[in-house]
């Protein structure tokens, strides 16, 4: 039964990504954005990770989703934008995306045991926030710096329009 659940999470994932990226409205991208984090919280969770996916859903499907619709709204990119053109640099740039997942795919093969049980603890707030803090630490402050600067720059462009 959890390979089947598994397997429809992860079609929906996927479904709903390619959703975000190829629909026109961003409001629309926005909540298949949603639907993708609540499903990607979902595969945390039949993989035994509660608390990552707990956190998955309050962080990002919640308080990150409400800063990206309100810079949409701030924007006033409520209105659909033109048709894509395919343009050489959007082919490119898919053809290298694809070869970056493949390359990822083939060098991750190796070290994914199969079968094998998670190591004690895995997923517990205790190993979560011992492995943050100590060797995650200062990846964990340049993406706080990141999401910062881009909200300072979002009000910033939102400013200059007015």
């Amino acid at each position: 039964m959890i390979p089947l659940l598994f397997a429809a999470f992860a079609a929906v994932l996927v479904a709903s990504s390619l959703l975000v990226i190829l629909h026109r409205n961003p409001v629309t991208s926005a909540l298949f954005l949603v639907l993708a984090f609540c499903s990607l919280a979902a595969l945390y969770l039949l993989l035994g990770a509660e608390f990552v996916g707990m956190v998955q859903v309050i962080v990002y499907a919640g308080a990150i989703m409400v800063l990206f619709l309100f810079v949409i709204m701030l924007l006033s990119l409520g209105e659909s934008v033109g048709p894509a053109k395919v343009t050489f640099p959007r082919v490119v740039g898919g053809l290298a995306a694809t070869g970056l997942f493949v390359a990822l795919v083939v060098a991750t093969k190796p070290f994914v045991p199969v079968g094998a049980d998670p190591p004690a603890g895995f997923g517990t707030l205790q190993s979560i926030g011992a492995q943050l803090y100590t060797q995650w630490l200062a990846p964990f402050e340049a993406v706080s710096l990141l999401l910062l600067v881009a909200m300072v720059g979002a009000v910033v462009v939102a400013k200059s329009r007015v």
